[in-house]
């Protein structure tokens, strides 16, 4: 079992779809390692040597930032934008949609289940 940014990757996928798992890793970043690797794209995780696994893994330490780094600089800059109280910030902290979405209807992923209004009845 590969264990690469501190996620273990499925040993039975293709290393291109494999990578995928990683936080911050998507189709075209995992083609590149593919490349940089110099790996065929039909090789599966359970096939590789542990010096393509530690030359994957120098790669991905080198060249980006992936799980817990990326997670945390992505939180950073959304606890920036709350501390400087921009509209983006705001929206952050009362927890509506960021990026302009309509909010009189939908938006229930950010607003979190509807609320009953008390009093209000149905219309028969």
């Amino acid at each position: 079992m590969a264990r690469i940014a501190g996620v273990n990757l499925p040993t039975n996928k293709r290393v291109l779809i494999a990578l995928q798992y990683i936080h911050g890793i998507g189709p075209k970043i995992a083609q590149d390692i593919v490349d940089k690797v110099n790996l065929t794209p039909e090789r599966r995780v359970s096939q590789l040597t542990d010096a393509e696994v530690l030359q994957i893994r120098e790669i991905i330490d080198r060249d980006y930032m992936v799980e817990g780094d990326l997670r945390r600089d992505v939180q950073l800059n959304i606890k920036r934008l709350m501390d400087l109280g921009c509209y983006r910030g705001l929206r952050h902290r009362k927890g509506l949609p960021v990026r302009g979405q309509r909010t009189h209807t939908n938006a229930r992923t950010r607003k979190g289940p509807a609320k009953a209004i008390a009093g209000k009845k149905k219309a028969t």
